[in-house]
C-alpha cells in the first residue's frame, strides 16, 4: 500500500472516530447513532433522522460536511485508479497521450504525402 494511502486510510479513519466521540458525547446520542450520523453526513446521504440540536454540533457538522466530502473523493478516485491500474485501463491522461500520437502520426502522414506531391509535381 502507498504512503498516501496509508495517510489518507488513516486521517479518515481518524475523522471518523474523532466526529463520533464528538457527537456522543456533545449532542448525547448513542454510540452507534453517533457513528450512523457521521457516515451518513461523510458520504452526504443525510437521512435526516439525527440532526444536531446543539450549537457545537451544527458547526462541527458543517466542517464534517466540508472534510467528509473531499475525503471521500479522494478515496473514490484512490479507489478508481488503483482498480484501473490493476485491470490495465489506461487513466484518462494515458488515454489523450495515444490520442495525440495517433493525431501526430496522422499529421505527419498527410505532411509527408503532400512534401511527395510537391516534389513529383
Amino acid at each position: 500500500m502507498s504512503l498516501f494511502a496509508k495517510t489518507f486510510f488513516t486521517a479518515l479513519l481518524a475523522m471518523i472516530c474523532a466526529s463520533t466521540v464528538f457527537f456522543r458525547f456533545v449532542e448525547g446520542w448513542s454510540w452507534l447513532d453517533a457513528y450512523f450520523f457521521t457516515i451518513v453526513t461523510m458520504s452526504t446521504v443525510g437521512y435526516g433522522d439525527l440532526v444536531p440540536q446543539t450549537p457545537q454540533g451544527r458547526i462541527a457538522t458543517t466542517f464534517l460536511i466540508i472534510f467528509g466530502i473531499g475525503a471521500f473523493a479522494l478515496g473514490v478516485q484512490n479507489l478508481t485508479r488503483r482498480v484501473n491500474h490493476r485491470l490495465n485501463i489506461p487513466s484518462p491522461e494515458e488515454r489523450l497521450a495515444q490520442k495525440l500520437s495517433k493525431v501526430g502520426e496522422e499529421v505527419e502522414e498527410t505532411l509527408e504525402r503532400a512534401r511527395r506531391r510537391s516534389d513529383g509535381s
